[in-house]
């Protein structure tokens, strides 16, 4: 794996998840790469508002 990808565990409550994950399936996605277009749309969105978010990766 890369060494870009960082691994995370979430903990949620099992019911949010499974309509999280009927909605990924609808969208044709794994409900990580719907978690992923989500932050990816909060970024862009609190960026527009407040700048750009220095890179903390390292």
């Amino acid at each position: 794996m890369s060494d870009i990808i960082l691994r995370y565990t979430l903990r949620v409550n099992r019911k949010l998840f499974g309509k999280f994950r009927y909605i990924a399936e609808y969208n044709g996605r794994s409900a990580n790469k719907e978690i992923e277009q989500f932050m990816k749309r909060r970024v862009a969105e609190f960026e527009k508002q407040h700048g750009e978010i220095p890179d903390s990766s390292t």
